[in-house]
Parts: C-alpha cells; sequence; structure tokens
C-alpha cells in the first residue's frame, strides 16, 4: 500500500462521517472552557500557596 492510496482511503473515509461535524450535542464550549479555566485558576492557587520560598 503505498501513502497516496492511503491517504486517499483514509480522506474517503473521513468524508463518510454523516455530516456530522464530530461535534457531540452535550459538549458545550462555554462549559467546557469555563471549566478547564477554573480548574487551571484552582491549580495556579495551589501553587502559589504551596511556594513559600520566596
Amino acid at each position: 500500500m503505498s501513502i497516496q492510496s492511503a491517504a486517499a482511503q483514509l480522506a474517503t473515509l473521513a468524508s463518510e462521517g454523516g455530516g456530522q461535524g464530530g461535534n457531540h450535542e452535550s459538549l458545550n464550549p462555554l462549559i467546557t472552557g469555563g471549566g478547564a479555566f477554573v480548574i487551571l485558576m484552582l491549580l495556579l492557587w495551589i501553587t502559589t500557596r504551596l511556594n513559600r520560598d520566596r
């Protein structure tokens, strides 16, 4: 199998996805991004509280 035929098969497979776009209907980008931001801020706060060697 050559690289060109493998790429063509992968492109065909990707286009047969049913036109759904790959997004799950229960994933809200605002909630996902907001949750990630809150978790990162919590980790930053924990890190700064534990870093007492300033």
